[in-house]
């Protein structure tokens, strides 16, 4: 298993983690817990790590802007507890799955073989050092229906590959709005006015960013990703997929082309569901 190989694994399989912060059900079922708007997404997914500030969900999440953040955490666990969160996000997530593919495919063969494929890649991972989001993750309990199972595995690997490609964005001395930029830029990220807004840069902020990458050659005149910076992103995504690797190696080539072979039918029909809106992701995601 090479590195490029398990790299290309992980994104095939990323709707089917990332559909969390999507469907109705998670947020709903937030809100009725007394959270309120973006407080879902980031109580939701800060919540293994414990009651934490908002520092510390900037660092983690990264291309965030920590304005965004200050005025909902921490005071979203005045609301409801770390704890608890976890709790209804994970039962939230149950009853999309079933919600979106069905009672037959929760229950089928095919979702237990995924399941225990996607559990021994994540299981694989030697070791937490440096891996914050990976970490708190590994603390939670396994869950026992073959669906959950399949969709923790995929959250420990995602917050996993996650940590490591802010590595690599250090490496590369991109900042978090810079990484947002460039990762626009490449077609395979958000589109431009979708993350800006959704990860709270005002367009001076945005533009004053564009500046920098432009001073650096990193970016061109039209704001389009020069040699120089494909390159950089190059690096960075083979950074991040070195550090990415021990999970699918443990895995093997020939079980993770099974775990992507049965799982690309559900992420389709996540797809055909309409579960991503239009206008989020760039050209070269949709292909």
């Amino acid at each position: 298993m090479d590195a490029s190989t398990a790299g290309r694994s992980a994104r095939a399989l990323e709707l089917l983690h990332s559909m969390t912060y999507f469907v109705p059900e998670t947020q709903d079922a937030l809100i009725g817990a007394g959270l309120e708007g973006r407080a879902c997404y980031f109580a939701g997914r800060a919540a293994p790590l414990g009651a934490v500030g908002a520092g510390v969900v900037t660092a983690t999440f990264y291309n965030f802007n920590i304005e965004l953040i200050e005025p909902l955490i921490p005071a979203a666990w005045s609301i409801v507890s770390p704890e608890k969160v976890t709790e209804i996000r994970y039962r939230a997530m149950g009853d999309a799955y079933v919600r979106l593919l069905g009672d037959e495919v929760v229950n089928s063969p095919e979702m237990s073989e995924a399941a225990e494929l996607a559990s021994i890649a994540a299981r694989g991972i030697p070791v937490v050092d440096g891996r914050p989001l990976y970490a708190a993750y590994t603390d939670l309990p396994w869950p026992t229906d073959p669906h959950m199972a399949f969709w923790h595995a995929l959250t420990l690997l995602r917050e996993h590959r996650g940590d490591g490609h802010i590595s690599a964005l250090q490496t590369a001395e991109l900042s978090g709005i810079d990484a947002l930029i460039t990762h626009t830029a490449t077609g395979y990220g958000f589109e431009k006015e979708f993350a800006r807004k959704r990860r709270g840069w005002s367009n001076e902020q945005w533009d004053s960013a564009v500046q920098r990458l432009q001073d650096r050659e990193i970016l061109d005149s039209a704001g389009a990703l020069t040699d120089h910076g494909n390159d950089l992103r190059a690096l960075v995504e083979d950074i991040t997929n070195d550090l990415a690797l021990a999970p699918w190696a443990a895995l093997g080539e020939d079980g993770a082309a099974r775990l992507v072979e049965l799982a690309l039918p559900w992420r389709q029909e996540l797809l055909a569901q309409k579960v991503f809106p239009d206008g989020i992701f760039g050209p070269a995601i949709k292909r």
